[in-house]
C-alpha cells in the first residue's frame, strides 16, 4: 500500500507556501528550498493533485494530494522525483486520483514490473553500466513474461519462486543467479528510491546457490600458433590483427574493436582505454610485439578506429562468424574469445611474472580476480616441486645395496 498523510499545505516554521506551476523536467530539477523553510510544496497546473515536495536536504517527492471522504486533506506518495519525469509523474498521479473516485480510502500506485524497469530501472544504470543491454535481454527474456504486467507492489515471495523456476529449465546455474542478482537488485533500488507500496524485497526469502566454478581454458604455445595460421586465412581481413591484439595485451574483445589511433601513444608508449568494465580509465603498455602489430594494421583515410569494419569503417558489432570459422578449422572449437585473456595472463606467469604484475596488466581492481587467470602450467609447477629435492637428499634402494 501506498503512504498516504495528513501533512496539511499550510505555511509555519517547518513549511513553504503552495505554490503552483506547470512541471518540465528543468523546472523541478532547479527547485530548492532553504534551511530556515525546510520543506516546499509545488502544485502542478497541469494535473489535478499533483504536487511536489522539495526539502531542504534536496529531496524531491511527488505526491497525490486530495481530500478524503470527511473532508480531510491527504496526500498519497507516488515516487522520487529524481526517478520519474513530470508526465509520468502525471500518469501516476491519474491512476491514484480514480481510485479516490472509486472510494479507495489509500490509492495504490499501480506501477507494473515493466514500468518500473524501463522508465526508472534502465535509465539509472544506463549512467553507469556498460552491459544494460545485457539486463535489456534478461529481463526481456525471463522476467517480462512472468511478472512484467504484475503491479510492482503486488510482486511477492510466490512470484519471485515462479520466476525463477520457469527459468531453471531454460538456463544453467550461472545464468540463474546473474538473473536472481537483477531482479534483487530492482527490488532493492525501488525501496532505496522509496517507490510507493515497496516495504520489503520479495526476493528476501528466496535462496539461490552462487556458481563459483570458472571455466579454465587456455592456450600453449602450439595451439596459439595453430590459430594464428587459421585466421590469417580468414575471410574477414582484420581478424590476423584482432586476434594477435587480444592475445598480446590481454584486453577484452569490445576493447579492441572500439580502439582509436587518437590512444595511442607511441611515445611514452601506452595505449589508452577510456571506458573499462570497471568504468575507470586504464592504461595498457605498448610492447615492442604490439608495436609491430599496428606498424602493420592497414590504415584508411578519415577513420579513427583501428580496427574498422573494412565496408563500413565503423568498428564491428560482432565478428563472430569469422572467428568461429577460424577457431573451427584450428581444431580449437571450445575455444572462447575471452580465453585470450586468459591465455596472455597465463603467458605472463608461466614466464615468471608476479600476479601482482598481470593484475595491473589486466586492469583488476583486486588480486582475487587475477588468480582464476593465472593458470600456471604443469611443467612450472613440476619444476618448482623438483627443487625441493636439492634440500632433502635419500639414497635409493640400489645406491643402499652398493
Amino acid at each position: 500500500m501506498s503512504k498516504t498523510t495528513d501533512r496539511p499545505h499550510t505555511t509555519g516554521a517547518t513549511e513553504g507556501l503552495l505554490m503552483k506551476q506547470k512541471f518540465t523536467k528543468q523546472f523541478v530539477d532547479k527547485l530548492s528550498c532553504t534551511k530556515a523553510t525546510a520543506r516546499l510544496f509545488v502544485r502542478d497546473t497541469v494535473c489535478r493533485g499533483l504536487c511536489v515536495e522539495v526539502r531542504s536536504t534536496g529531496g524531491k517527492t511527488y505526491y497525490l494530494s486530495y481530500r478524503d471522504a470527511q473532508g480531510k486533506q491527504r496526500l498519497c506518495k507516488l515516487a522520487n522525483a529524481a526517478d520519474v519525469s513530470p508526465a509520468q509523474a502525471r500518469q501516476l498521479c491519474e491512476q491514484a486520483r480514480s481510485q479516490v473516485v472509486m472510494g479507495v480510502s489509500e490509492p495504490v500506485c499501480k506501477i507494473t514490473t515493466d514500468d518500473f524497469f524501463y522508465l526508472s530501472y534502465l535509465p539509472y544504470v544506463k549512467t553507469y553500466k556498460r552491459s544494460w543491454d545485457t539486463d535489456v535481454s534478461v529481463y526481456r527474456t525471463h522476467v517480462a513474461p512472468v511478472i512484467g504486467k504484475t503491479a510492482l507492489a503486488a510482486v511477492g515471495y510466490d512470484d519471485v519462486t515462479r520466476l525463477m523456476t520457469v527459468a531453471a529449465v531454460k538456463l544453467s546455474t550461472g545464468s540463474q543467479y546473474r538473473l536472481y542478482v537483477l531482479t534483487r537488485y530492482m527490488f532493492n533500488l525501488a525501496k532505496r528510491w522509496e517507490v510507493a507500496g515497496i516495504e520489503h524485497n520479495p526476493t528476501d526469502r528466496y535462496t539461490i546457490k552462487q556458481s563459483k566454478q570458472h571455466r579454465e581454458r587456455y592456450l600453449n604455445r602450439a595451439e596459439t600458433q595453430t590459430l594464428l595460421t587459421a585466421i590469417a586465412h580468414s575471410v574477414n581481413p582484420q581478424l590476423q590483427y584482432i586476434v594477435p591484439m587480444l592475445l598480446l595485451t590481454g584486453a577484452r574483445k569490445r576493447e579492441v574493436l572500439d580502439a582509436q589511433w587518437q590512444d595511442m601513444d607511441y611515445e611514452r608508449r601506452f595505449w589508452r582505454i577510456p571506458f573499462t568494465k570497471s568504468g575507470r580509465e586504464r592504461h595498457v603498455p605498448l610492447s615492442d610485439a604490439v608495436l609491430t602489430l599496428l606498424a602493420q594494421v592497414p590504415r584508411y583515410a578519415d577513420c579513427d578506429w583501428v580496427f574498422p569494419n573494412p565496408k563500413t569503417l565503423k568498428p564491428f558489432r560482432s565478428i563472430y562468424h569469422s572467428w568461429h570459422t577460424a577457431r573451427t578449422a584450428a581444431g580449437l572449437g571450445e575455444v572462447r574469445m575471452h580465453d585470450l585473456r586468459h591465455s596472455f595472463a597465463s603467458f605472463l606467469v608461466n614466464a615468471g611474472c608476479s600476479i601482482y604484475d598481470v593484475q595491473k596488466l589486466l586492469g583488476h581492481a583486486n588480486v582475487s580476480m587475477t588468480q582464476r587467470y593465472s593458470h600456471l602450467s604443469q611443467e612450472r609447477l613440476l619444476s618448482a616441486a623438483n627443487t625441493a629435492g636439492d634440500y632433502v637428499q635419500f639414497r635409493s634402494d640400489d645406491d643402499a645395496q652398493a
